[in-house]
């Protein structure tokens, strides 16, 4: 019977230990923290948005998109349901964003323990257990602890990156990935808040508001999203700029310029904007300051607009030029920000960066450099937007190293 070693218990790591188990193989599954699955009971807000209908490859970062394609057709969103469905997760789907039906993260990493301990005979828990070194000597691995050396002829790394380090995710991984030869992209936060010089800032800390963002990058283009951004005392928030974030960790790494321009009224142009505020002043001509934007804007982003725009909060509507119109309706569709770095890795939810995806052969997931080394999951050089995709890689990824690390048990 093969011996596989997976390192790592979160939703990769398990997947992985579960698909070889039912291989046949015999597999020893090592998790640092107490229990297997603590950061999927943090994901999706404790909800766990475990995967999603749309599956178009943009929604996945990766220096080698190919692979990344074969993987998740080899195991695409449908398989996942289904696995999950049989384990006695009902689905519930949100615009295609898809939950457990309790609406508890726990139900997801519960279902996967309990099929663990279902295998039991195969599966050997080793929690509360750090891996200290892993090497290989001749066809064998040696997997080292504190307390004991595990041996087997497959090791999977599914430990993970260095994000959310409270779940015990500290970027091990990369360090034993390096130890056996493989090289790794720096990881940098992904999927996090990102920090703006702005003074004003400040003034808007706590406002939450629906805008298009556009992230240019030595002033071109980069990407753009769209949905609510939160606006805190660091600078800025919320999910899409989370989905930008991860462009502006590895261009700051670059020594290039990040700014954020906000499109407050995306289905307006400048001009009709310029005629919405030069209606108002039939009716608001005796109103001055934010009240003469109530009902478009919240006060604190009323507040910054106008001074933005170069408009006392003192003066009255009916005293506006049509200059001061057109200085706030471009406010409106390009207020800017200048970004210095993006929170750290206590805050990210994933990292940019990982092993090279180019080390690997192919579909299996097997080191094209130390025949017998698997990976999976957030250790590889792949990243997610948010709405699932981290964890449809974590189960496609989970999946093929478990499958092919049991190797003759099939």
């Amino acid at each position: 019977m093969k011996r596989v070693i997976v390192i790592g218990g979160g939703a990769s790591g398990l997947m992985a230990a579960i698909m070889a188990a039912r291989q046949g193989a015999k597999v020893v599954l090592i998790e640092k923290n107490r229990q297997a699955g603590k950061k999927l009971l943090v994901t999706g807000n404790g909800r766990c948005n475990f995967t999603n209908r749309d599956q178009n490859l943009s929604h996945y970062r990766s220096n080698h998109p190919e692979l990344v394609e074969a993987v998740l057709k080899e195991f695409p969103m449908e398989k996942t349901v289904a696995f999950f469905e049989e384990l006695g997760i009902f689905v519930k789907d949100r615009s295609g964003y898809l939950y457990p039906g309790s609406g508890q993260a726990s139900s997801m990493a519960d279902v996967l323990r309990l099929e663990v301990q279902r295998l039991a005979g195969t599966i050997k828990e080793a929690y509360n257990t750090e891996v200290l070194a892993v090497e290989k000597q001749g066809n064998l691995f040696k997997v080292q602890t504190k307390g004991w050396t595990y041996e087997g002829e497959a090791v999977i790394l599914a430990c993970g990156s260095e994000a959310a380090p409270k779940t015990g995710s500290t970027g091990d991984g990369y360090r034993f990935a390096k130890s056996l030869g493989h090289h790794v992209i720096p990881p940098l936060p992904a999927l996090t808040g990102v920090y703006a010089y702005e003074n004003d800032r400040g003034t808007l800390a706590g406002v939450r508001t629906d805008a298009k963002v556009t992230l240019l990058i030595d002033a071109e283009i980069c990407t753009e999203e769209e949905g609510e951004v939160q606006f805190a005392s660091y600078g800025l928030s919320g999910i899409p700029v989370f989905q930008v974030s991860r462009y502006v960790s590895r261009a700051l790494e670059n020594g290039q310029e990040c700014i954020i321009n906000l499109d407050l009224c995306p289905r307006c142009s400048v001009r009709e904007l310029e005629e919405i505020l030069m209606k108002k002043g039939t009716y608001t001509g005796q109103r001055k300051g934010t009240d003469i934007l109530l009902g478009m804007f919240p006060e604190k982003l009323s507040t910054v607009l106008l001074n933005r725009a170069g408009i006392s909060v003192k003066k009255h509507r009916k005293e506006w030029t049509d200059t001061d119109c057109c200085r706030l309706a471009e406010q409106m569709k390009q207020l800017s920000f200048h970004i210095f770095g993006c929170r750290g890795y206590e805050q990210a939810q994933v990292c940019t960066g990982g092993v090279l995806l180019t080390e690997l052969k192919g579909i299996s997931m097997e080191s094209a450099m130390v025949p017998g080394l698997y990976f999976a999951g957030e250790l590889l050089d792949v990243d997610g937007a948010c709405g699932g995709y981290n964890l449809q890689w974590a189960w496609s990824s989970g999946f093929l190293a478990g499958v092919h690390a049991a190797g003759d048990n099939k």
